[in-house]
């Protein structure tokens, strides 16, 4: 594949997202995004949004999400100069689908949790002193569909993951919390396993007592914590536990601290894409595929 016959294609069939041209060309990931990057008057337009997200194999432990691979393939769209404004349309485009699919996987968290807490005794006592929030793609408005193996059964699912954590007062009993957590595996496994649904839940339920201890952002686990709650909006249940949580944040610096992150993890992705862009053709080792793709999932909400 040369640069002339990524143009012809664009020329042919007009603008694509990378998705798109992949399976046009037959070509890998990483050789495809690095010959339309290197190719004269090829544009590109991004229709999402870049955030941090904090994982393990990164020095420093930030990076940005979504990885250059998922980037490419999922959330930008590819053509020519003399099709700025037809990329742009279907940039927008593009934009919609996945705030739609934001909000549908939102939505349906929300009456995924309030059927679940319906079901349990005494709820509506415990109503103000629990709130449920959910973190992740979903909250910046990048919720993808696209089917994905889960991590634990290979089973596949429809695209981003529903995070959501519980957070209770101390008063709440422990009993409580436990039959929380039942219930929520339980319908954890129920839609993951329903072919209707193949929705992944990654969830935790705790107290006030653990988030003021996470928030110390003092070791990795708290670091992935301090980070889901600063960026969760509340999806059901105590707007007072909710603020209660926002006013730990601020009181603690943890939203400068992610702003810090971010930037670090803003310069990296700018010298890895400069790194991928000078290789060569046999760029297949480990240390250019953790450039391109690291893991696209983070870790375990704590």
């Amino acid at each position: 594949m040369t640069p002339q016959d990524v143009v012809n294609i664009f020329r042919e069939c007009g603008p694509q997202t990378g998705a798109q041209l992949l399976e046009r060309t037959q070509m890998e990931a990483l050789p495809l995004w690095q010959l339309v990057r290197r190719t004269p008057g090829v544009r590109f337009e991004l229709a999402g949004r870049r955030y941090l997200r904090l994982d393990r194999e990164v020095a420093g432990y930030a990076r940005l999400s979504p990885s250059i691979r998922r980037e490419f393939l999922t959330y930008t769209v590819l053509g020519l100069e003399d099709q700025a404004e037809v990329i742009r349309a279907r940039a927008q485009m593009l934009r919609q689908e996945i705030r739609r699919i934001s909000r549908t996987k939102f939505n349906f968290a929300r009456e995924t949790v309030v059927s679940i807490v319906q079901s349990l005794p005494r709820w509506d006592v415990l109503n103000e002193r629990v709130c449920f929030i959910i973190a992740g793609d979903i909250t910046y408005d990048m919720a993808h569909a696209v089917p994905r193996p889960e991590t634990s059964t290979g089973r596949m699912v429809r695209g981003s993951d529903l995070d959501i954590i519980a957070v209770a007062e101390d008063t709440v009993p422990q009993e409580f919390l436990k039959a929380l957590d039942d219930a929520i595996y339980e319908r954890k496994h129920f839609l993951l396993m329903h072919p209707d649904y193949q929705e992944e839940i990654d969830y935790i339920v705790k107290n006030l007592s653990k988030v003021r201890e996470q928030l110390a952002f003092d070791t990795f686990e708290n670091m992935i914590a301090g980070k889901i709650l600063d960026e969760g909006q509340l999806l059901h249940g105590s707007q007072s536990v909710f603020d209660s949580i926002k006013d730990m944040i601020r009181v603690l610096g943890v939203s400068e601290k992610i702003n810090r992150l971010e930037q670090r993890a803003s310069e990296s992705r700018l010298e890895a894409e400069s790194v991928l862009l000078r290789a060569g053709p046999d760029c297949t080792g480990s240390a250019y595929y953790n450039l391109f793709y690291t893991r696209e999932e983070g870790d375990e909400i704590y």
